[in-house]
């Protein structure tokens, strides 16, 4: 099973208002295992730089100047995902930006049901625990320290290693139960397993219980049980 653990870096937060990528980052798996093969693209935006973007990654407008458009590097991208499932940090984000960079060349979009998205999975694991890539990192154990800005490609690699962690980490597809889910994220969507109620058994001494134990006491010589 190929999978695709995928990042980026824009402008902004809404494509719709003009954002657009700068950073695109993909790491493969197969069968829960990282390859090794990787695709990472600056991308001009064509439009410059707000502060408050450049505070979070670090791409200047002087660094994009040079680096190729979306259009240059769709195809590429396209081709190394394949039809693969793509694993992604808060999926809804970075999936808009793609499929507005997608729509502006004529392309289909790729559709949501394409994607696993890992805050999902980590908020079903740890409810009511901080889901962002450094917390998850941190209770995993996950050395993140490179990590002084967001960047797509390193993301995408620390995100795979969180993806296994969250899937079982290296015991993903060990079936002692012999369980016949078709892969290790079902596991975490199981609903609780459902207990049937049963009133509790009555506990009070038959009469014949009664009658056998008075007839002990008689044979036991004053017991403490007895007196006043």
């Amino acid at each position: 099973m190929r999978e695709i653990v995928l990042d980026t870096e824009t402008t902004g937060l809404d494509p719709n208002s003009g954002h657009r990528i700068v950073e695109i980052g993909c790491v493969e798996m197969i069968d829960y295992s990282i390859t090794g093969n990787y695709l990472h693209e600056y991308l001009n935006p064509e439009r410059d730089m707000p502060d408050e973007a450049f505070r979070v990654h670090g791409l200047s407008n002087d660094f994009l100047a040079d680096k190729p458009l979306f259009a240059a590097v769709a195809d590429k991208f396209l081709d190394f995902i394949g039809d693969a499932t793509l694993v992604i940090h808060n999926a809804e984000f970075d999936m808009k930006f793609i499929n507005a960079e997608l729509a502006k060349l004529g392309r289909p979009p790729i559709p949501m049901d394409r994607t696993r998205d890992t805050v999902a999975m980590a908020r079903r694991k740890f409810p009511g625990a901080q889901a962002n890539l450094d917390a998850l990192c941190n209770r995993f154990g996950i050395d993140n320290g490179a990590r002084t800005k967001h960047g797509a490609l390193l993301d995408s690699e620390l995100l795979a290693e969180v993806y296994i962690e969250l899937l079982g980490g290296k015991q993903i597809g060990l079936s002692l139960a012999g369980d016949d889910s078709d892969d290790a994220e079902a596991q975490l969507a199981k609903p609780a397993v459902e207990r049937t109620f049963r009133p509790p058994r009555a506990h009070a001494a038959s009469e014949a219980e009664l009658a056998a134990h008075a007839e002990l006491l008689t044979r036991i010589d004053n017991p403490i049980w007895t007196r006043d």
